[in-house]
C-alpha cells in the first residue's frame, strides 16, 4: 500500500508543539491523553506509514520532561469491565500498562482511581497496587459535575479529591479506556496545583478527528464508524469558528463540554487560556500527511471493514439498530460499496458454489488466495494454510502436516475434552504446523513466511470464534466476516 504519512515528520513536529504548550505555562502542563499509545493499528490502517507506537516514540523523545498518571474508573472495577479489542479486565491492563512503560524507561507516578465510593473492587485493587509499590491517589463522584462549576471548584468538590504528588513538567494522563475519568483528573489537579502556588495548564492529545481535515474526509469519517458504539459525530468547531473564522474539526463531547471547561478556567484562573476546543488540542498529525488520496484510499477501506464489524456487533447484541444506521450512512458519505471488497467477493462464491463456511486472503501483491471447511479444518485454518503454502512456494497438493498427527489432535478435542466441533483452530494449525517443522522442510518454510501476512485482507463467511481472531489480530492481518454464525 502507498505510503500517506511520515512518522519521522510527525514526531518530530508533535515532540516540538508539546513542548512549546509546556512553556506556555509555569512549566507545568496536564495532557489529557486520549486513544491509544502502544497499539495504535486504527491510525496505521488509516495513515499508511503511521507506526503504531508513533505516539510512544513521540513521548520518548521528551522522556526527561515525561511522567503518567493512569486513571481508572472504580465502577469499572466493580463492574469488571475488559478492554475489548484485548480481552481483559481494565484491572489487568492497568498493571500491563504499567509494565509496558517502564519497560521503554517512562516513569509512571501513580494510578488514580476516580468516581470512588469504597467499592470492594477498588480497596482490593488499590491494595494490589500499593503492595507493588505503586502509588494510589483517589478522586470522588463530585454532585452537579460538570455543570455546576461553583459546587465543583470549591473545597467540597475538586477539594475532595487526593492531591496527586508529580515531579515532572509533561503530566500524561492516559487510562484503560474511554469514560475512565482522565478530564477530571486534569482538572482536579489544575485546581490543586493552582493552590499551590504552580499555574499549571491543560492540554489535550487526541489523533482523531484530525481538526485541520475537511469534516467529511475520509479519515475523520473512519474515526466515526470506529466509535459508532460511542456516538461520536465529528463537528465543526463553532468556537474556533467564531473567534478565528477558521474551519476546523471536532468532536461532539468536547464541543459539548467546551462552555464548562471554560468556565472552570476562569473560576480557576481567573481567565481562559483557551478560545475553542480546537485551541486546547495539541495534535500535529494532520501535518504529517504526505499523500492525501493514500490516505483516502486506506481510510475507505477501513470503512468498509469497519461496516462489517458493525454487523457483527449488530447480530451480536453489541449495538443497535441506530449505530448499524450510522455506518451504513457512513459508508454513503464515503462514497464506497462494501460489496467491492475483493476477498469478500471470493469468500461468498465460495461458500455458496460449496455450500460450506468459506474464507479468502487477499495478499499484499493482489493475490486472491481462498480455503473452505473440511472434515479435518476449519475454512480460516485451510485458507491460512494455502496462503503459506503460496507464499513460500510450495505445491499445493503436498501434505505440511500428516493426517494422522491432524486426527490425534481431533481425537483429543473430541473425546477427551469433550468440544463439540473439534474442527481445527487457527492456532492449533500453527502449533502442529511448527511441530512438525522439526522433521519437515516445507512445513518449516512456511512458518518462515508468517512475517508476509502482515496487512494482509481476510474474509470469512462465517463469525469466527475469539481464539481465531486473537491469532490473526496478532499475526496483524484485517479481518472481516459475514454476520452469520457456524452451525457446526
Amino acid at each position: 500500500m502507498k505510503k500517506a504519512f511520515s512518522n519521522e515528520l510527525y514526531v518530530e513536529l508533535q515532540s516540538k508543539h508539546i513542548q512549546e504548550r509546556i512553556a506556555q505555562f509555569d512549566n507545568k502542563l496536564y495532557l489529557e491523553f486520549g486513544g491509544k499509545l502502544f497499539d495504535d493499528n486504527h491510525a496505521s490502517r488509516v495513515l499508511p506509514g503511521f507506526e503504531p507506537d508513533s505516539k510512544l516514540k513521540m513521548l520518548l523523545t521528551l522522556k526527561d520532561k515525561v511522567e503518567v498518571i493512569i486513571a481508572v474508573c472504580a465502577k469499572d472495577l466493580e463492574r469488571h469491565k475488559v478492554r475489548r479489542d484485548l480481552g481483559i479486565s481494565y484491572d489487568d491492563e492497568v498493571i500491563r500498562l504499567i509494565g509496558e512503560y517502564e519497560r521503554v524507561g517512562l516513569y509512571v507516578g501513580s494510578v488514580t482511581i476516580t468516581q470512588y465510593q469504597h467499592q470492594n473492587a477498588a480497596d482490593t485493587f488499590k491494595l494490589k497496587l500499593e503492595n507493588r509499590g505503586i502509588k494510589v491517589f483517589m478522586q470522588y463522584p463530585i454532585e452537579g459535575y460538570p455543570h455546576d462549576v461553583d459546587h465543583i471548584i470549591s473545597p467540597e468538590g475538586f477539594g475532595k479529591n487526593d492531591y496527586i504528588i508529580t515531579s515532572k513538567p509533561l503530566v500524561v494522563v492516559t487510562a484503560p479506556g474511554p469514560g475512565s475519568g482522565k478530564m477530571a483528573t486534569c482538572l482536579s489537579q489544575l485546581y490543586h496545583e493552582h493552590l499551590h502556588g504552580i499555574n499549571a495548564g491543560y492540554a489535550k492529545f487526541e489523533t482523531f478527528p484530525i481538526w485541520n481535515l475537511p469534516l467529511k474526509h475520509p479519515v475523520n469519517l473512519a474515526y466515526e464508524a470506529a466509535t459508532i458504539d460511542l456516538n461520536d459525530v465529528n463537528m465543526i468547531d463553532p468556537f474556533h469558528l467564531e473567534k478565528y473564522n477558521e474551519t476546523t474539526v471536532n468532536y461532539n463531547r468536547d464541543i459539548e463540554i467546551f462552555p464548562v471547561l471554560n468556565a472552570m478556567f476562569k473560576k480557576i484562573f481567573g481567565e481562559s487560556p483557551y478560545a475553542s476546543p480546537t485551541d486546547m488540542g495539541v495534535n500535529m498529525v494532520g501535518y504529517a500527511i504526505i499523500d492525501d488520496e493514500a490516505a483516502k484510499d486506506a481510510s475507505c477501506r477501513e470503512i468498509v471493514r469497519r461496516y462489517y464489524h458493525a454487523q457483527v456487533d449488530y447480530v451480536s447484541g453489541k449495538i443497535n439498530t441506530k449505530s448499524l444506521e450510522k455506518m451504513q450512512m457512513l459508508l454513503s458519505q464515503a462514497n464506497v460499496d462494501a460489496k467491492n471488497r475483493k476477498c469478500a467477493i471470493v469468500a461468498k462464491k465460495l461458500a455458496e458454489e460449496r455450500q460450506v463456511p468459506a474464507c479468502a486472503i487477499e495478499l499484499n501483491d493482489g493475490s486472491l488466495i481462498s480455503g473452505k471447511t473440511s472434515s479435518l479444518l476449519r475454512a480460516s485454518s485451510a485458507a491460512l494454510l494455502n496462503v503459506l503454502k503460496y507464499l513460500a512456494g510450495i505445491n499445493q497438493e503436498i501434505e505440511l502436516i500428516s493426517p494422522n498427527m491432524l486426527h490425534s489432535i481431533l481425537s483429543l478435542k473430541n473425546n477427551y475434552l469433550n468440544i463439540k466441533n473439534p474442527l481445527l483452530d487457527i492456532d492449533e494449525v500453527l502449533l502442529t504446523l511448527t511441530i512438525a517443522s522439526s522433521d519437515e522442510p516445507n512445513a518449516r518454510k512456511c512458518l518462515e513466511v508468517l512475517p508476509l501476512l502482515k496487512d494482509c485482507e481476510i474474509h470469512s463467511t462465517v463469525i469466527l470464534s475469539n481464539k481465531d481472531m486473537a491469532t490473526l489480530r496478532n499475526l496483524q492481518m484485517n479481518l472481516t466476516c459475514d454476520p452469520k454464525y457456524a452451525t457446526a
